[in-house]
């Protein structure tokens, strides 16, 4: 069986974010509801855009869900969000289950061209890493959906104790992918967290949050490592 052909010249490694890139996340009413769903508490919209009201008015400005270092532990996740929480004047069982859903997996779908687009990059060279800020361990999901193979390394801002934007987590990407930051291509959906990759010399794409995980938009990856569309790869719509 012949080689893969190598990633071009300038890129051999892709990186991608994990929630919003790879899989599908909630949006913020789809968080707030299920979580009221799941207690049995009014889920309207109005009981829903009350609840985030309250959220978003303790959490402040800068908003303190979105603390620089709040992904750094499961402990700090927590503690962020109980903090916030009990500042909205939340009752315990609701804060738990607003917790839950933001922790429980099953809520991110992935993509359905993920495998698709991984299986193309690992056959034309390409090193494949996920850098993710997450509070847990992701590689049971890519265990159980066929992809833990497929992944050359993983850093976790919860293992690290750092996360994005801060420099020091891209670098340490690069160094478990022994890849240099200008051949490396770092996937995301939001700027202010991946677009940090660009300071240290990382090329960087940057796809609309996926919501819904029957939209296809990882051909913007194949598309600029340079793989030709196949029936498998291919944007849809």
């Amino acid at each position: 069986m012949p080689a893969p052909n190598p990633c071009p010249e300038h890129l051999c490694a892709v990186v991608f974010d994990w929630r919003g890139t790879l899989v599908s996340e909630l949006t913020p009413h789809g968080w707030a509801r299920e979580a009221l769903r799941r207690i049995d508490r009014d889920h309207s919209d109005a009981a829903v855009s009350t609840l985030l009201r309250d959220i978003r008015t303790a959490a402040g400005e800068p908003n303190r869900l979105q603390s620089p270092h709040g992904n750094t532990s499961y402990e700090r996740h927590k503690e962020t969000f109980d903090t916030v929480f009990a500042d909205a004047g939340l009752d315990t069982c609701l804060a738990e289950e607003l917790f839950a859903v933001d922790s429980d997996p099953a809520y991110n779908a992935f993509a359905a061209d993920a495998a698709d687009t991984i299986a193309a990059l690992r056959d034309h060279g390409c090193k494949i890493g996920i850098l993710s800020n997450i509070h847990f361990d992701i590689r049971p999901e890519f265990a159980a959906a066929g992809l833990l193979a497929s992944i050359d390394a993983f850093v976790l801002s919860g293992e690290r104790g750092i996360q994005k934007p801060d420099p020091a987590i891209f670098e340490l990407m690069l160094k478990e992918l022994d890849a240099p930051a200008e051949q490396t291509l770092m996937v995301g959906d939001r700027f202010t967290r991946d677009g940090a990759a660009a300071v240290i010399g990382m090329p960087t794409l940057l796809v609309p949050a996926l919501t819904d995980p029957e939209r296809r938009q990882l051909h913007l990856v194949t598309n600029t490592v340079g793989i030709r569309p196949s029936r498998s790869v291919r944007a849809v719509g």
